[in-house]
Formats: C-alpha cells, structure tokens, sequence
C-alpha cells in the first residue's frame, strides 16, 4: 500500500481463475512526460486510460476547497459492465494512513494520547528496538517512518488475504511481532538506527498507531473514525475492511500483466488500519478538503486548525533531519509527506490492482484525487501522465475561476 516499499518477496495473489505469484507486486515510482495536448481533458484521460491499459479511473479537482472538477472512465467491473464512477467504492490502500493520522490528532486533541510519549504507556506490551533497548519510540517517529520500526517482508506479505478479512485480530499480530518469543518476532523487525534517526517506512508501524488509537480511546478504530470523521463529513460510503456490499458494488481490481488486466479477488490486510479503508473519489474528497481547509468541510470541523498544522507540517529540517533524508527531495508530516521531490504533499497508495492519490500544491489551493482499479508493471506511465494531466486542470480551473 503505497507508499509501502515494493515487495521484495513473492506474493500469492488470488485471481478469479486461481493462484498467481507476483513479484514486485507495486512498481516503484518514476518520473513520465506527459501525454501529447488533447482537446479536452476527458480525452486526454482516455487516451492514457488505452495506452496503459486501465479498467477504470475516477478523479477529482479541488481549488479554493471545492470540488472543481470530477470525472470517472472506463469499468468498475469489466464482466458485468458496470461502470466506474466517483461514487464507486475501493480500497486506497496507504492514503488510509492520512485517516490514521487524523484520527491520532482527534485522539490528542482529547487528551487520550500524546504523539511524543513514549508509546508503551499505551500498551498491553512493550515495542522496544533491541538495539537500542533504552530509547523510547513515540507516535511522532512513526507518524513520520522514523521509529526504527521496519516491515519484515516475509511476514507482511503473509499478512494479505483473499476473499475475506484477515482472521487474526490487529492486536494479536502485533504482539506476535514485538515481543521476544512471539510468533513472528525477529531482531530484524528493528533496523539498526536508533528510533527518531533514520527514516524507513513502515506499514506495520502504521498499524501499531491504529492500535494505539483503539487502545486509548476505548473504540475500535473503525467506530471511532466513523463518529468523528466520517458521519460528520457525510462519508456515508467509507468503511474499513471488507464488506458485503464490497463484492456486489465495489470496484474489481486487476492486475495487468503484459497488456492483460486480470482480476483479484477482494482482499484484505492484517494490518488494516496502514492501507485498508475503502471509499470514493466523492468521499475522500470531502476528507482531503477537510485537510486542506483546516479541519472544517461540509458545515462540519473534525479538527482544531492546530491539529491539521501539525498534522501537515513537514517535520524535517536542515537541523533536524534523519540521516538518510535529502530534505529537497523527501520530506514528512504526520502520515503525510512530500511527493514528486517536493513538487507536491499528501499521500498515494499503491497494492495489486490499484493505484491512488491524493494530492495537493504545496500552498494547498489545489488539490487532486485520483483512483485507478488497475495495476501493473504497464501502468506506471500512464498514472504519471494522469497525474500531470489533472494539475494542469486545476491550475487552469484556479485562474479562471471555472468549475464543472
């Protein structure tokens, strides 16, 4: 779930005609020039959506906090015909991190936890590195992929299951992961920095702040995001995991090999709170300019305004930095970071079949959200000519003053 690094193992992914193994299940990002001018923006899309073999794509355009622009192309389900839609409901894979960490400044704003305690006082157990056995990890490092906490692939990648939601409870797994002697526990867990020193991206991390959030505020996640964030912003279509109405109305994903889109079955993660909401470009726009708005759309604040500053914050200074990070070219929020270099802020997610984003201009007057239910190898190019196609977009929707 993007950004969630490549997987280096071989992942078993369950197609509609059975087993297939993936290796580098999401392709790493890489820069593409933009596709030649069309004569409107619909076309331009379309043509990307041939040329890289997309099934669907939906997208939105956000200027000044509004929806400015919205589109969707091609099929939600290729079999039955059924169209893609904004409306249309699929996983995000790792932009459900942003919620995380909106819900982890909901939580604070309440005084049910503080970003820079240490996080054992919040937990049933300890999550210490055994390197470094002395220095407590806190919310910030993790909300910032600096905790030291690093995701053991063969053990990720086991996580993925398909045609139902992960069997084993959040909190099981993670226990079995961070404590000596549990199922799955290795020194390797850890990296060899010490916590708040190094940056590495984690999805595991990312799960162990959505346990944090549960364990502190006395709610699984799922019913505590859905009161303070969803219900209020009136994302009436998001939800986490798995859900009946997924595989009757949701979005199938594919999986394109060699020019063939293929489709996955539904899947789920164990640690589904780092990439596992499933929403529209409809809804996910309603919480992206929330962000962009400090903490307030549709009549509804889910955030104090000091809370999305910090949450939006890049935390990474010349002075204050993690060793292995060029700020010029990377730098982090709260769950929240720079993209592109620093051409643009937000968040992406990437997992077999699909490919999002959520994007803004660094000043936060544009915005875009872009969902696609097909991945591969050959989409790559595609996705970057989309994203570049929609900035445009906006940037001419923002001079004008137009909106469609």
């Amino acid at each position: 779930m993007y950004l969630r690094k490549t997987l280096l193992t071989l992942l078993t992914v369950s197609l509609a005609g059975g087993p297939l193994c993936l290796a580098d299940a999401r392709a790493a990002e890489r820069g593409a020039e933009p596709a030649a001018p069309a004569t409107s923006i619909d076309a331009a899309i379309r043509q990307q959506m041939r040329e890289g073999g997309l099934v669907g794509v939906g997208a939105a355009v956000i200027v000044d906090g509004k929806v400015a622009w919205r589109g969707a192309y091609g099929l939600a389900d290729r079999e039955s015909g059924r169209p893609f839609t904004t409306a249309t409901v699929m996983n995000i894979a790792s932009i459900s991190k942003t919620v995380v960490g909106a819900a982890m400044m909901r939580a604070q704003e309440e005084g049910k936890l503080s970003v820079d305690a240490d996080i054992d006082g919040y937990l049933p157990f300890q999550v210490r590195n055994p390197r470094h056995p002395d220095i407590p990890i806190t919310l910030r490092q993790i909300a910032t992929h600096t905790s030291s906490i690093t995701d053991r692939w063969d053990v990720y990648a086991a996580s993925y299951h398909f045609g139902r939601n992960a069997p084993q409870p959040l909190g099981d797994f993670l226990r079995g992961y961070f404590v000596p002697g549990g199922a799955d526990y290795s020194a390797e867990n850890y990296n060899a920095s010490a916590p708040g020193t190094e940056r590495d991206y984690s999805n595991i991390g990312a799960g162990l702040a959505g346990y944090i959030i549960e364990r502190t505020t006395g709610q699984p996640l799922d019913r505590y995001t859905e009161d303070r964030i969803f219900r209020p912003l009136g994302m009436d279509s998001t939800h986490w995991r798995l859900q009946p109405r997924d595989l009757r109305e949701g979005a199938t994903l594919y999986l394109s090999q060699d020019g063939i889109a293929v489709a996955l079955q539904p899947y789920t993660g164990t640690t589904w709170p780092d990439g596992g909401l499933r929403t529209s470009v409809d809804d996910l726009s309603k919480f992206f300019i929330a962000l962009l708005s400090g903490g307030q759309a549709n009549g509804a604040r889910i955030l104090k305004p000091s809370s999305v500053d910090e949450m939006l914050r890049l935390q990474f200074t010349a002075e204050h930095k993690p060793a292995n990070v060029d700020i010029a070219e990377k730098n982090s929020g709260l769950f929240w970071q720079t993209k592109f270099n620093t051409r643009y802020v937000g968040h992406g997610g990437s997992d077999p079949g699909l490919k999002t984003e959520m994007l803004a201009t660094p000043d936060l007057r544009t915005g875009i959200v872009f969902f696609t239910n097909t991945a591969g190898q050959d989409t790559e190019k595609a996705y970057v000519a989309i994203l570049k196609l929609l900035f445009a977009h906006a940037q001419a929707l923002s001079a004008s003053g137009a909106a469609r």
